[in-house]
């Protein structure tokens, strides 16, 4: 009769622990569904006992939570990164465009799934808000500078062009479009709309509050 070889614990640094049970938690969200995520199958899957993941994360909620931030930190940093290294405004819209179509597809499914919990939704409307909103902001500054637009209209633009991405992101997702060319119909769509608001000016938008 064979004897059971005991797993050796790898002794990890406590970030590298704690990105470990996230990246377990990931895998099996997109192998298995969000079902499957618990604190008892994650730490006997990473091979710790249950009361250390539970000195990482105190609860399922706040770890699915954590799990979410990180996916959506990473990919304003790298937009925001592309962003500030972009030669034009038309660079900065098609690597940014680009940048989250291409999280949309491989990383979407993984989000949505998070999203679809009502706990971890929760936990992550001030997050959501605060991201959404320095992000919107962003825009409407670089249109301005860019066509030089009075604030209420470049904020009504952006509003409406932004569901642009997001419908893009929706076809990108479903394999319905490719990211190459959802970039490029997202480029032309945003720059012909811009270039032709800047040039007609008898458009009015509404009046806004603070901004």
């Amino acid at each position: 009769m064979n004897a059971v070889i005991p797993r050796k614990r790898t002794r990890l640094s406590p970030e590298a622990r704690r990105e470990q049970i996230l990246d377990e938690a990931s895998r099996l969200v997109l192998d298995e569904g969000l079902h499957a995520v618990s604190m008892e199958r994650l730490a006997r899957d990473v091979g710790i006992s249950k009361g250390l993941v539970y000195n990482y994360f105190p609860t399922r909620d706040a770890l699915l939570a954590e799990l979410l931030r990180r996916e959506q930190t990473e990919l304003r940093d790298r937009g925001m990164a592309e962003a500030l290294a972009a030669g034009s405004f038309a660079d900065m819209i098609r690597q940014t465009t680009r940048l989250y179509l291409e999280q949309t597809r491989d990383r979407g499914a993984l989000i949505a799934a998070l999203l679809s919990d009502p706990s971890v939704a929760r936990l992550m409307e001030d997050d959501n808000r605060a991201d959404r909103e320095r992000t919107f902001r962003y825009c409407v500054q670089a249109t301005r500078r860019e066509y030089d637009l009075p604030l209420p209209l470049a904020i009504a633009a952006v509003d409406m062009l932004m569901a642009i991405t997001g419908r893009a992101g929706r076809q990108v997702a479903e394999s319905q479009m490719d990211v190459g060319p959802a970039t490029e119909i997202c480029l032309e769509l945003i720059l012909g709309a811009l270039g032709g608001l800047s040039r007609d000016r008898e458009i009015k938008a509404p009046a806004i509050g603070d901004w």
